[in-house]
């Protein structure tokens, strides 16, 4: 899951999960074809794309020389969703993945290694769909943090139903040094990790959805510049919007993964 190019020299510090357990470290794109994700993403987020270990199907999405998310044209092949997946990370994805299925969630791929690490895709009692990672950190956390993503968020049935899930798996609010911290405010369930927001939680649209196509799923925000470019971005290279308002829009892109701009002032 990471590329040759990507992995800290004897002289770098090595960033692990270790030391940001519980926190999203990364996000990865299901896709179905490369070509069309590069030309989309590099339109609407400046991205560009770079060969990934993985193989011809994998690419690396960089953000000047940052390694910012995952992409992977596996969704005909593996018959897969188009999506867009967060992951945790985890000490032990063993340990993790065990308690999420012991808690009623399921293990979709793996724990698999995927050196420097292992990995494993899973979903929550209510059906999202997330991953989590234990190893080597794809860049330094906090350089990962400031070039793109600014948080997820978790749009589900039970908000506080979902936090204890996440929070027994994931070792949330427990006394163990550099664990997330769980806050309910404004309405929603808030992770901080370090003192920022790293995610949010929140229920009770889904429940009277009228669409019963839309089902519990975690939604990445990318930081922008300005929203109204990446709508109009989006726009014109075959994606939609599928709600703006404020400082954030809600995108699709040519293949169907959603995902949230959001300006960063707003972060």
């Amino acid at each position: 899951m990471n590329d040759d190019t990507t992995r800290p020299t004897a002289a770098k510090e090595v960033v692990s999960s270790h030391s940001v357990f519980g926190a999203p470290c990364w996000v990865s794109l299901t896709s179905r074809d490369l070509d069309v994700a590069e030309d989309f993403y590099g339109a609407v987020l400046g991205w560009r794309l770079r060969s990934a270990k993985l193989g011809d199907r994998f690419r690396i999405a960089m953000m000047g020389d940052t390694p910012v998310a995952g992409i992977a044209a596996v969704a005909s092949m593996w018959q897969m969703a188009v999506a867009w997946t967060p992951y945790f990370a985890v000490p032990s994805a063993d340990e993790a993945a065990a308690r999420a299925q012991e808690r009623g969630g399921t293990a979709a791929v793996g724990p698999l290694s995927f050196p420097p690490g292992r990995a494993a895709l899973l979903a929550d009692r209510d059906g999202a769909t997330f991953g989590i990672w234990e190893g080597e950190l794809f860049s330094d956390w906090e350089k990962w943090r400031a070039a793109a993503p600014a948080f997820i968020r978790l749009h589900t049935r039970d908000a506080f139903d979902a936090a204890i899930f996440y929070g027994e798996v994931l070792d949330w609010a427990t006394e163990r040094a550099g664990c997330c911290e769980v806050r309910y405010e404004g309405g929603e369930v808030v992770l901080r990790s370090q003192g920022d927001i790293v995610a949010r939680i929140e229920s009770g649209a889904l429940g009277a959805a009228p669409d019963p196509t839309i089902r519990p799923h975690w939604q990445i925000h990318f930081a922008v510049e300005d929203v109204t470019a990446c709508v109009r971005a989006a726009e014109r290279h075959g994606g939609s919007v599928l709600s703006k308002g404020g400082d954030e829009a809600v995108l699709r892109d040519t293949d169907g993964a959603q995902f949230t701009v959001t300006s960063r002032k707003e972060r």
